[in-house]
């Protein structure tokens, strides 16, 4: 990590204009107009890219720095708690609600288990893994489906689903098994710290 590394780089310069991207998204998502669903979409896909990007380039022009490495997850976290709260109103659905309170639970409880790994010294062993990563993929990808997809309802108030729909929830579904074994994993690296090994217990 450069000792050095301004704040306002260009890998965080990225990462800022994700935080910045919420509310436009949340605009979009919202006007009345043909096409905003597909808008929508459209940004919050551009902002899961920046993701990749912003921590490409701050390796890449060795970059990185205490500052993004805090930002980074931060602004993944609340773009996609902003999207599954957009997606559970328009929804309404219990299919939907479900997973997307098991994602938001998942990702409070994965945060305070790494600060306090971190306070021990300890952050490493909760590292992002691979199923970390691939959760993330679907997860943004079925995320991004959805926003582009709002559902027709029935007259009762039932939605109609539509193939899209069905694959929208299917990755969902897969992004939340994969959330819950993610944070399985981490949990049971940190399972010595909870009994007090390595501390004199």
């Amino acid at each position: 990590m450069s000792k050095h590394a301004p704040i306002l780089n260009l890998p965080n310069i990225l990462t800022l204009i994700r935080v910045a991207a919420i509310p436009v998204l949340v605009l979009v998502f919202y006007v009345p107009t043909k096409g905003s669903d597909v808008m929508a979409a459209g940004l919050f896909l551009a902002a899961g890219l920046t993701d990749w990007l912003d921590g490409y380039l701050a390796r890449r022009l060795g970059q990185t720095s205490p500052f993004g490495a805090f930002l980074d997850p931060v602004a993944d976290k609340l773009i996609v708690a902003v999207a599954l709260v957009m997606l559970v109103q328009v929804h309404a659905t219990l299919w939907l609600s479900v997973p997307a309170m098991v994602i938001v639970c998942r990702e409070i409880t994965v945060s305070a288990l790494r600060e306090w790994m971190a306070e021990l010294g300890q952050r490493a062993r909760v590292a992002v893994s691979s199923v970390g990563k691939i959760k993330t993929v679907a997860q943004m990808g079925s995320i991004t489906v959805l926003l582009a997809l709002k559902p027709a309802h029935t007259a009762n108030g039932d939605i109609v689903m539509t193939p899209g729909l069905w694959i929208g929830y299917a990755a969902l579904y897969l992004a939340t098994a994969l959330t819950l074994w993610s944070m399985y994993r981490y949990l049971r690296a940190a399972a010595p710290q909870f009994r007090g090994a390595g501390r004199g217990e």
